[in-house]
């Protein structure tokens, strides 16, 4: 009886670890050594990741993965829309903040019309002032709340907000608009890939 005991034990804690390590592992996706959370919840609001990828830059150097979430109803399609959205990028290599201000001026340059560049080139040159330099397996993080703004955060700590939908959509075509970065990080971030 006590041996048939001990091997009930057994079987239920391994039954319970391993239902514990399975819930917890689907919790998080893991891209190119990675961890992302599936969830993450912004201002009372949880948003799920739409997707996740790896960005490498003239096809060798892996530059930073990335993620996506918005709310669980949202699809990709509505990433812009104006609703709550996070995108997190975790870099593999070493970038001064000099080189991401000249990078998202260009990029929304080329994203929107002459006139949406100027009224937005005040809020651009404030995003630009946050900026810190980045070594390899910091964290950027841009959260945009409704009727709040967008967020920048490193390593966890915000650095500022910049109000407005306009500016948050500009922002986030960076990477997921429809002349990104790199189009096939961009289908991966929102899910369709």
């Amino acid at each position: 009886m006590k041996f048939q005991r001990k091997i009930l034990l057994v079987t239920a804690g391994a039954f319970l670890f391993f239902s514990v390590c399975g819930t917890a592992h689907a919790a998080v996706t893991v891209v190119d050594g990675t961890t992302f959370s599936n969830t993450v919840t912004v201002s009372q609001t949880r948003l799920h990741l739409k997707g996740a990828a790896l960005l490498r830059y003239m096809f060798f150097i892996d530059a930073y993965t990335g993620a996506f979430y918005l709310p669980e109803t949202a699809d990709g399609s509505r990433a812009l829309e104006d609703i709550p959205k996070h995108l997190v990028l975790e870099y593999r290599v070493a970038i001064s903040a000099e080189d991401f201000a000249r990078a998202t001026e260009k990029k929304i340059r080329e994203s929107v019309s002459d006139a949406e560049f100027q009224r937005l080139l005040p809020k651009i040159t404030a995003l630009n002032r946050l900026y810190r330099d980045v070594v390899p397996k910091d964290r950027y993080a841009l959260t945009y709340i409704p009727e709040s703004g967008t967020v920048l955060t490193y390593n966890s700590t915000p650095l500022g907000t910049i109000e407005g939908h306009e500016f948050a959509r500009a922002v986030f075509s960076i990477w997921i608009g429809a002349n990104p970065i790199d189009k096939g990080f961009r289908d991966k971030l929102l899910g369709k890939r």
